[in-house]
């Protein structure tokens, strides 16, 4: 298996999906070994620093990419299969910014009161405990929570010419922040421009479901993934992620209930291939079956999850069985 090693200097960050040349052009097939920095550039370091003083607005989320994938086109489906996910730091941030976050008053969400005070919260990653420390700022509280390596962006170039920050999650990916996609994950998305031009980034090294405050435990990443190209087969109008035990979509849209319904009807969709079910019979197989967590509720647009577990479904090769195969890739390397 062709391997390429890329680790973005500053400039080479993409803050946007569309209206950015690749940095590399890869084959369908490759492995690639990337790094990524945090959402706060690397700028939030201790719990003395405060959003305000410290953050460029324009400069938070920073992706590596995008990367030219030779022979996809529009109308092909990209596989990206998240081999490894390793923190880069022995640390990560979360903090609270100021009108941003699901119980603060925002830009959006207009109120009379102050923005909730800023605060940072630093913490330390114990490897061979797999944890990260939570340490109150306002208590002696100390706990240690799993570490669950998860990135929040992985996505493509937008359709019609658009370039979407690369705070938004929509049908190309982008922002969604679930915690599924993580090792051992495969993403398929939509190709909409000639190469699909693909990015990832964001690296949380936890999340609660929903990313409440709008900050998860933010953390630079070392990235291993596979990328393949599916041709002639049916395009997932949203995001979708398969596990070994389970099939996940991601719906995107304000309000959020829109979101949740983008992703039942893209699991409606995708079971409907799979079993060849019509509409309403894999309406009421969902209803009986999915599970609904939120991913995130602090984006541009918010992002719903809809889930089954694969215990519950028959046997089936979704896209020809590409996960099993990318799975089986990812353990020679």
């Amino acid at each position: 298996m062709h391997v390429v090693e890329y680790r973005p200097e500053r400039h080479e960050f993409a803050w946007t999906f569309g209206g950015v040349p690749p940095v590399r052009r890869v084959a369908p097939g490759t492995c690639l070994r990337l790094w990524t920095e945090d959402a706060f550039s690397g700028r939030l370091t201790s719990t003395s620093d405060r959003p305000s003083a410290v953050l460029d607005m324009s400069e938070v989320n920073p992706q590596t990419g995008p990367f030219h994938v030779e022979g996809a086109e529009p109308g092909d489906t990209l596989a990206i299969h998240l081999v490894e996910l390793t923190p880069a730091r022995d640390w990560g941030a979360s903090t609270l910014i100021p009108l941003f976050g699901a119980l603060s008053t925002t830009d959006r969400t207009a109120l009379l009161h102050e923005p909730l005070p800023e605060r940072t919260w630093i913490y330390q990653l114990d490897r061979a405990a797999g944890t990260v420390l939570f340490e109150a700022t306002s208590a002696d509280l100390r706990l240690e929570l799993p570490c669950n390596p998860m990135l929040g962006t992985v996505g493509v170039a937008p359709p019609g010419r658009e370039v979407r920050s690369s705070l938004v999650p929509d049908v190309f990916g982008g922002n969604m922040d679930t915690p599924e996609m993580r090792a051992g994950a495969t993403c398929y998305l939509q190709v909409n421009v000639p190469g699909a031009l693909f990015s990832v980034g964001d690296g949380h090294y936890r999340q609660g479901e929903g990313e409440s405050c709008g900050t998860a435990v933010e953390g630079a990443m070392d990235v291993v993934l596979i990328v393949e190209l599916i041709k002639n087969a049916p395009v997932p109008a949203w995001p979708r992620i398969e596990t070994d035990t389970h099939y996940v979509v991601v719906g995107s849209s304000r309000p959020l209930e829109d979101a949740w319904r983008a992703s039942q009807v893209g699991m409606i969709a995708w079971l409907g291939e799979l079993y060849g079910l019509d509409r309403l019979d894999a309406y009421q197989l969902l209803t009986q079956a999915a599970e609904s967590p939120l991913a995130n509720v602090v984006d541009t647009n918010y992002s719903a999850v809809t889930k089954i577990a694969k215990a519950l479904l028959p046997a089936a090769a979704a896209y020809g069985g590409v996960h099993r195969h990318l799975r089986e890739q990812a353990r020679s390397l």
